[in-house]
């Protein structure tokens, strides 16, 4: 049987022609002999590898033989129109670079490329030195050293600026792409060949040598060898929204297939592919160890059914595991695990409640209702400042200070440090508010319930106790900035210590809602073991200005108490984000509705199109304007975003989706509420939940994968 090596296909084959294409490779993959495919050679071809294939009456596909100790290999080109399709085949060639020593089709007709084969009619002349020249960069290192081809190279350092080369970078797919993003984010040319593997192929160019090209990890970003028929339908269906399912950056791929001694932790800016390097090895770990159990977790249900899509769309065949403890992939919320392991301990589980709050609750499976802090306050008589007795300061202090050091004596609260926490406490200030975390146990000992983070804290401290109960085998971990320490600790004690046990990946750019952790206060140690990813695949390079202009003069720092970099950098470029200032709510509904008209108009599907608001209340008002105006729109709050109809969420909501184009409301208004609570805070307090209120805007701008309109309201 023959093997399928397919390049990403370029553009977006109509249906019928996608169905008849797949069938012509599902028969080709299964003996290329067959009876109707005519798979046949080029009279005065460039190439005398190159075969062209009857995809029907019209369509042609474009394919390359190579031969390896008698098997056959066809090199998938694409699929045009019959007079296209000979054009292309007759004058294609597929070779291995002579420099770098990667896979690359000469003289293929990509058009655009095609524009910047001459510099001097396709570059404008710069104003000042060449950028790249500008930065020292040579010919004989692009060309000798790093393999792009001559009139590449005269155009990339022709280039009198960042958007001049970054239209470059969108000309070229593929290796060649990658390299020329790398030089315009000013990666030294040593570091180019190092993150590549790039290096010089033996002189011979046999079929072999062609074949064992397509296995280094820059190719496997444009190429993909495909393992039976779901894998070939997953590479025809990959576009713009797919294509994360089959072609991996190596920066991606590099994290996928290593194995770790240890907790290892991935930080990258939204868009970066932290969650799909997350997906790609789960499914790495399930095919390698069937009969182990991976957990991937997250912070909320939402994300976590985003996680389960992902990976049924990305391997169908893959094993979910439908059981805590199970083999297979287990995917669900880290409140939902650790709800799981209380189940699961039946009456064991009264000691590590009696461990972690001192005494016994009776329905341990219940959850403390919102609001409880509140009502402990109005309840219960305290000399602190109101800058301290508030529901953000304890309910932050008892998730970084009591529960993960397991304190349930007010001598033990005394004695403890507080690393992180910026309000200092004096002996007396510390025993008004262990009198107010009494108050709120106390509640629990009523009801019998726990609250989501004492539950985390009850269900590592009962596997820590019982090390045989442990579930899993390796815990992967997506938006882990925003778990609390109890949540951590669970996620460490899910796994024992080995072997790819736990892999976190998280940004603290993107933290909105916990706050600030220090792994290492809890029990993971990632010293040696940390890397950022860097390259954004969904934002285009304006609206990633935008979105890292959000967060320029904010401290931020990682889960490794570093100070948190930016320095990240798109493939993609778009129109600039439209900045609309509006006057009123009114005003600002008619907006919405005038620009998601003009989107719609323009053949933007409806479900392509999202508008991120501040609340609830907001959204309603928008989704009721859209739909008064005849505009299919749905308040997405738990459900998915349905198909053919514009979603209205709130921005804590879309957190982990994309959309081509996204309208953002209400920046800069801040209620009379919301005003008066941030008063209330205390300075350092404050601070944060400023920083997050940041973060949460920079989350929401980078939802947006073409379009962004941003509408500013005063407050």
């Amino acid at each position: 049987m023959p093997t399928l090596i397919m390049s990403q296909i370029k553009g977006d084959l109509d249906g019928s022609v996608k169905a008849k294409f797949m069938t012509f490779l599902q028969k080709l993959a299964a003996d290329d002999t067959t009876p109707g495919l005519h798979i046949e050679p080029l009279k005065m071809a460039a190439d005398a590898r190159v075969r062209t294939g009857r995809v029907d009456d019209h369509w042609r596909a474009v394919l390359f033989r190579l031969d390896n100790n008698g098997e056959a290999h066809y090199v998938v080109h694409g699929v045009w129109n019959h007079d296209d399709a000979i054009a292309i085949a007759t004058k294609t060639r597929l070779t291995v670079n002579p420099v770098n020593g990667l896979p690359q089709f000469e003289d293929a007709p990509t058009p655009v490329a095609a524009d910047y084969s001459t510099p001097a009619a396709n570059v404008e002349a710069p104003s000042s030195e060449p950028i790249l020249i500008h930065w020292g960069r040579t010919r004989e290192e692009l060309v000798d050293r790093l393999g792009i081809p001559e009139d590449v190279a005269d155009a990339a350092l022709a280039a009198g600026d960042d958007d001049a080369l970054q239209k470059l970078v969108e000309a070229h797919d593929g290796w060649l792409g990658m390299i020329l993003l790398d030089l315009l984010s000013g990666d030294p040319v040593e570091a180019i060949i190092e993150k590549y593997d790039l290096a010089r192929p033996r002189d011979t160019e046999s079929d072999t040598d062609v074949i064992e090209s397509f296995g280094k990890p820059a190719a496997r970003a444009q190429f993909a060898l495909v393992e039976g028929e779901d894998e070939l339908r997953r590479v025809l269906d990959a576009g713009d929204f797919g294509a994360w399912r089959v072609f991996l950056h190596p920066e991606q791929r590099r994290y996928v297939d290593r194995d770790f001694n240890g907790p290892f932790r991935l930080s990258g800016g939204a868009g970066t592919g932290k969650t799909v390097v997350l997906m790609h090895r789960a499914r790495r770990l399930s095919r390698e160890h069937p009969t182990e159990r991976i957990i991937l977790t997250t912070f909320t249900t939402n994300l976590a059914e985003s996680l389960r899509d992902g990976i049924e769309q990305l391997d169908p065949s893959v094993t979910l595991a439908p059981q805590l403890g199970e083999p297979g992939i287990f995917i669900a919320s880290v409140d939902s695990i650790a709800a799981a392991v209380i189940r699961g301990a039946g009456e064991g589980i009264t000691a590590a409640v009696t461990a972690v709050l001192g005494d016994p609750r009776s329905a341990v499976t219940t959850r403390t209702r919102s609001g409880r802090w509140a009502e402990v306050i109005t309840a219960t008589a305290t000399s602190l400042a109101p800058a301290i007795a508030n529901e953000t300061f304890l309910e932050a202090e008892y998730a970084l200070v009591v529960l993960p050091n397991s304190l349930t004596t007010e001598d033990e609260y005394l004695r403890v440090r507080r690393p992180g926490r910026g309000t200092p406490l004096d002996r007396a200030k510390r025993s008004a508010v262990w009198k107010l975390i009494e108050a709120y146990r106390a509640y629990g000992r009523t009801d019998g319930s726990l609250d989501f983070a004492e539950a985390a804290a009850v269900a590592a401290a009962y596997l820590d106790a019982n090390p045989a109960s442990r579930p899993a085998d390796h815990v992967l971990v997506d938006e882990g900035q925003d778990l609390t320490p109890p949540q951590l600790r669970l996620n460490r004690a899910l796994a024992g210590t080995g072997s790819n046990d736990l892999f976190l990946a998280e940004d603290s750019h993107q933290r909105i809602y916990g706050p600030k952790v220090v792994l290492s206060r809890f029990g993971i140690s990632v010293v040696g073991r940390s890397r950022r990813l860097t390259l954004n695949y969904r934002t285009t390079a304006q609206n990633l200005h935008y979105a890292m202009s959000i967060l320029e003069g904010g401290e931020y720092v990682d889960l490794d108490d570093e100070a948190e970099t930016t320095g990240y950098r798109s493939v993609r470029t778009g129109p600039k984000p439209g900045l609309r200032s509006v006057s009123t709510l009114e005003d600002e509904l008619e907006l919405i509705v005038t620009t998601v008209r003009e989107w719609l108009s323009q053949g933007a599907p409806p479900e392509t199109i999202a508008v991120l608001v501040p609340d609830r209340y907001q959204r309603d008002r928008v989704t009721t304007r859209l739909a008064e105006s005849e505009v299919p729109a749905r308040s997405i709050d738990r459900e998915r975003p349905p198909e053919g109809r514009v979603a209205v969420m709130t921005s804590h909501r879309a957190k982990g989706t994309e959309f081509a184009k996204v309208i953002l409301t209400d920046i800069g208004f801040r209620s009379s509420n919301e005003q008066a609570r941030l008063d209330a805070l205390d300075q350092s307090e404050r601070a944060d939940a400023e920083l997050r209120a940041r973060s949460l805007h920079y989350v929401a701008a980078t939802r947006a994968r073409d379009e962004l309109v941003v509408m500013t309201r005063p407050g």
